[in-house]
């Protein structure tokens, strides 16, 4: 296909119409297969599954004891014992055994008083039928077990053997192609070249897939090529049930999807009103239904779920699990555009008996912002969005209970948290910790609101020639709380390796050939730099890229190893994780403000045994930069 034959055209078709539309519009083939009882697990039945025998299918013992005749008992009490005796009046019976004709009941051996071996004794009578388990008592012959379209669990697969069912008819699973393209795709591997870009949303796809009860089939990177991807798309829908292509799905010059489904079949909906994941395509080929699916992992997973575990359930002819849905007050603004649904990823914990929910990265690239979401916003298209301290509701990722026992953390940014995180799990599984990176005093206004546990800070005060207590006594007056010291580290230049622009200094940012990154307002690395540049009656003015600001030490390394800086200000480990060199500025105190009601809890005190502990310590400072010689030492307590 020539591409300047291609019609390039994005719809806004709102969400729901687009779900709704697509699958009234699929009809699927369905098939049946028979399949061991014990290998059915999360399988559907197709059809209702009846008893073949009855459990029990004899009278059994309830009981270790003897089996008697019920009306043998009568009379017998405390004050006129009745004695029994071996083969005449009762015979023993052990749990499980079938009860011999011409017996209606059992005693229990503890009831019993041994006279001698063929004598026993009773203190009370006993009634027909106790302590036996009659014919049919758990399945009778003949009754449904289980319905159609019920997906099996542990203990529905014993009732179905009990019930004399060794093999079951399930719903044949759905077969999904998995079809990644992109002639920049490579196999996992550890070696990446520039240029390359590790093929991983197809292992997400079939995870998925395989979680909500489909097959997957992975047919490989097909380069950016119209013709390969028609043939594959062509094969995939002659031999699955549902094809599932990633990457090409919008409006670029080698975005072939949409053109592919036009040509083989139908084109149901291009683009959906929605932000992240506008761009994916929905059809049919042959009666199979085809999803174009986003290359950005955030929008494909989005879509994956809109588009895919639908149709994945109705095949299956399961109605799709609601996800719980939670009241959060939100620690930060939201912004959308309207004409849109927008959907953010969000991170939630419990502080002070009120839910609190911060944004992650709105980006569709950023895979992680998914591994850390607690829960998801979906601001409405004629909404523009949420002020900080609103209460909205989320959808949950995780359980409540382990939103409950998060600890959350916002603040200045450091590598030593995820450690922290790491560490605190490890000492006690039930705990968990959240943070975001909000700048220093980003966390002392979120201590202020009573939006976090703690808050990580390093602002130095040029006055005082101190860290973070003049700014606690200024802002949290009238708060109740600890300031504790995590680690001392090292602040310097991060250059590329070699130090080719030879930076060496303050003065070297102002030069014409050099691009600079900065962190955002708000940081102690902000103030670090502007309290230099004042020291040395430097503007900032003169500084190309000073205005060019990013979350975190290693997102600022990331740009200078990417090439699209030649400096930044930020920590030794960052610089060392993507390969920097650096050049060393002085020593900061990077410490925690926390809550009073957090460091006296007992998730408090077992935060406080990591970071004073001696693992934490050694494991950071192996990291190099940073000094833990004070961590856990509690430096100011405003109560």
């Amino acid at each position: 296909m020539s591409k300047d034959m291609r019609k390039i055209y994005l719809e806004d078709t709102p969400l729901k119409e687009a779900q709704e539309t697509f699958l009234q519009k699929v009809r699927f083939n369905r098939e049946v297969e028979r399949i061991p009882t014990a290998q059915a697990r999360g399988r559907v039945t197709a059809e209702p599954v009846f008893a073949r025998v009855s459990m029990p299918n004899y009278h059994a013992s309830a009981m270790d004891g003897i089996a008697v005749r019920a009306e043998s008992t009568y009379g017998a009490h405390e004050q006129e014992p009745k004695q029994l005796k071996k083969g005449e009046d009762y015979v023993i019976v052990d749990t499980g055994d079938p009860i011999p004709a011409g017996y209606d009941a059992v005693i229990m051996i503890e009831n019993l008083h041994q006279i001698n071996d063929s004598t026993v004794e009773i203190m009370e009578p006993v009634s027909p039928w106790k302590h036996i388990r009659p014919i049919g008592e758990d399945v009778v012959v003949g009754e449904v077990i289980v319905p159609a379209n019920h997906k099996l669990r542990p203990v529905d697969l014993g009732a179905l053997l009990a019930g004399g069912n060794v093999d079951v008819d399930v719903w044949k699973k759905p077969a999904v192609a998995v079809i990644p393209t992109g002639t920049e795709l490579i196999p996992p591997s550890q070696n990446v070249e520039e240029g390359e870009i590790i093929e991983f949303n197809g292992t997400v796809f079939s995870a998925y897939l395989e979680e909500w009860g489909a097959k997957p089939v992975y047919h490989g990177i097909v380069r950016d090529d119209y013709e390969s991807i028609k043939q594959a798309v062509l094969q995939a829908a002659e031999e699955s049930d549902i094809v599932l292509i990633n990457a090409g799905s919008s409006a670029g010059t080698e975005d072939y999807t949409v053109h592919v489904i036009e040509e083989l079949g139908e084109v149901i909906t291009h683009g959906v009103a929605t932000r992240p994941g506008k761009p994916v395509v929905l059809g049919l080929v042959h009666g199979t239904p085809v999803v174009g699916l986003p290359g950005y992992p955030v929008s494909a997973y989005l879509n994956l779920e809109w588009f895919v575990r639908p149709l994945v359930h109705q095949y299956l002819g399961l109605t799709e699990p609601v996800r719980s849905k939670i009241k959060v007050k939100l620690g930060r603004r939201i912004v959308s555009g309207m004409g849109s649904e927008d959907f953010v990823r969000m991170t939630i914990g419990k502080v002070n008996g009120q839910y609190v929910a911060n944004p992650l990265t709105r980006s569709a690239g950023v895979t992680m912002s998914m591994v850390r979401a607690d829960g998801l916003l979906r601001v409405p298209a004629e909404s523009t969005g949420y002020e900080q301290g609103d209460e909205v509701e989320l959808e949950l990722y995780r359980p409540l209970d382990h939103v409950d026992a998060t600890m959350v953390v916002t603040g200045s940014h450091d590598l030593t948290l995820d450690l922290l995180s790491s560490m605190i799990r490890k000492k006690n599984p039930g705990r968990f910790m959240s943070s975001s990176h909000v700048g220093s005093m980003g966390g002392i206004l979120a201590i202020q609101k009573g939006e976090c546990h703690a808050a990580g800070v390093h602002l130095f005060d040029a006055e005082s020639g101190t860290y973070n207590i003049p700014f606690i006594k200024k802002y949290l007056a009238d708060q109740e709380i600890v300031l504790i010291n995590l680690v001392y580290r090292q602040q310097g230049w991060m250059v590329p390796k070699g130090n080719p622009k030879k930076i060496e200094n303050l003065a070297d940012l102002t030069r014409e050939d050099v691009v600079f990154i900065n962190r955002q307002r708000g940081s102690g690395t902000r103030l670090l730099l502007d309290y230099l540049l004042q020291q040395q009656q430097i503007s900032r003015d003169d500084i190309y890229g000073y205005d060019r600001e990013a979350l975190s030490h290693l997102s600022v390394a990331a740009a200078v190893a990417g090439g699209t800086a030649d400096v930044g200000l930020g920590i030794l480990p960052a610089a060392r994780a993507m390969g920097l060199d650096f050049i060393e500025v002085g020593e900061e105190r990077y410490d925690l403000i926390l809550t009073r009601s957090f460091f006296e809890s007992d998730a408090g005190e077992e935060f406080m045994e990591v970071v004073r502990g001696e693992a934490f310590q050694q494991q950071v400072e192996s990291l190099g930069g940073y000094s833990c010689r004070d961590s856990g030492k509690i430096l100011f307590q405003s109560y």
